[in-house]
């Protein structure tokens, strides 16, 4: 299960070529992150202030296929790919929504790896109020991959 975030490219989010500069992506797909935890009834900050769990990035990849612009809609697709141990993964799309002129068109595509951590920087275990839902979104495709990994 993925949730689909839309967004509207903003002015700050471009460079002088009226491009969006690269960095944005990682942002788009933390909003994505967001917005899927919310799907599954709750958050980061519900996480961290009730659980002392935190989530931090120990890698990130995105994978540019065309240019979003000034005032593009976007669509964000994210949703978990991995959760073993203290190891979660996230796959994200970005798209350019469809207009009357042209279809949807693939913009970017990436992953992000998280380290479930304590307060402290610890690594642990996701609490399992959170680990039993974001288990149960990951795609059966996706269980493959996590099934290789746990042999």
């Amino acid at each position: 299960m993925s949730t689909v975030t839309e967004l509207r490219v903003r002015y700050a989010e471009t460079d002088q070529m009226g491009v969006v500069y690269y960095a944005n992506y990682l942002v788009w797909f933390e909003v994505g992150r967001v917005e899927f935890m919310r799907s599954l009834g709750f958050d980061y900050k519900q996480m961290e202030v009730e659980d002392g769990c935190i989530l931090p990035v120990v890698e990130a990849n995105c994978r540019y296929r065309a240019p979003a612009r000034y005032d593009d809609v976007i669509l964000i697709e994210a949703g978990p790919v991995i959760l073993k141990g203290s190891l979660l993964k996230f796959a994200y799309r970005v798209f350019r929504a469809s207009n009357a002129r042209e279809g949807q068109l693939l913009l970017a595509e990436g992953e992000t790896v998280h380290i479930v951590c304590d307060a402290s920087m610890q690594k642990c275990l996701m609490p399992e109020r959170y680990a039993a839902p974001i288990r149960s979104a990951i795609r059966f495709t996706d269980r493959d991959e996590q099934q290789d990994m746990d042999d």
